[in-house]
């Protein structure tokens, strides 16, 4: 994709899952990518490779001065970065029957985290010719799911802030945009379907009939939707969602229903 070759991204969350593919995909276009996460990179066959584009740096982005010493280590190793992509994300499927503990933990990482990583960044976008952000929204950032709310309400908050952060830097022009995604087959999706006692398959099948394609998306997907939005290809784009959910808001669940019965 147009402009990536020689740049440098930074990537939260991009040991696993949406966040490694997104970093695989940002490596083969040659763009350098430091990688932002509380888990360990553990890099598969076939994938050492990576190890010429990448920098990994653990951190809390719950933790301000984690996050400014992260940020500041990948741009000496790495450059100034032009692109950032605000992936890591906490899992916690709650309604009323939240704690006060439990609320405070997700917004701590889905709002709060997402906001000072980007703080910490700034500067050094604002010194490149053009940049740009990627957030990262779901499915769940446009309806009610139950027993979600939680986990909704932090997505509904990253719709918004990519709104009022593309007003505020249009002016210097760095662009903001959100990726939402449908269901996912992630490790995080993977382990969520061993916990209810479905098999891959199964869970396959149960979550893909809600999708109009009659699937869930693999995380190279989704991965490709950022990069297009950190690319000069999406040049004229900002402050806006790209839904990548396989066709999921587009019918009513019943009516999806009915294409496989």
């Amino acid at each position: 994709m147009k402009g990536l070759e020689g740049k440098c991204a930074i990537v939260t969350g991009g040991s696993t899952g949406i966040g490694l593919a997104t970093v695989m995909r940002l490596a083969a276009e040659k763009c350098k990518v430091g990688i932002i996460d509380i888990n360990p990179l553990q890099l598969g066959k076939g994938q050492t490779w990576l190890q010429q584009y990448i920098h990994y740096v653990r951190c809390d982005i719950t933790n301000d001065a984690e996050i400014e010493k992260a940020v500041k280590e990948m741009a000496e190793k790495l450059g100034p970065p032009s692109y950032l992509v605000n992936n890591a994300v906490n899992f916690i499927f709650k309604g009323l029957d939240a704690s006060v503990e439990e609320l405070d933990t997700i917004c701590q990482t889905n709002i709060r985290g997402t906001s000072r990583v980007t703080h910490h960044v700034l500067p050094y976008l604002r010194k490149n010719k053009s940049s740009s952000i990627v957030n990262i929204s779901s499915i769940s950032g446009f309806v009610g799911q139950q027993n979600f709310a939680t986990y909704t309400a932090t997505k509904f908050a990253i719709r918004g802030l990519t709104r009022s952060w593309a007003v505020d830097l249009a002016k210097e022009n760095i662009r903001v945009n959100t990726v939402c995604p449908g269901a996912v087959q992630t490790e995080g999706f993977v382990n969520a379907v061993k916990k209810m006692g479905l098999t891959i398959e199964q869970a396959q099948k149960e979550y893909g009939k809600t999708h109009l394609l009659n699937r869930v998306a693999q995380p190279a997907e989704i991965a490709a939707a950022i990069v297009f939005l950190l690319s000069e290809d999406a040049s004229f784009i900002t402050g806006s969602d790209l839904i990548v959910d396989g066709g999921y808001l587009a019918a009513v669940e019943k009516d999806i229903e009915k294409n496989f019965d």
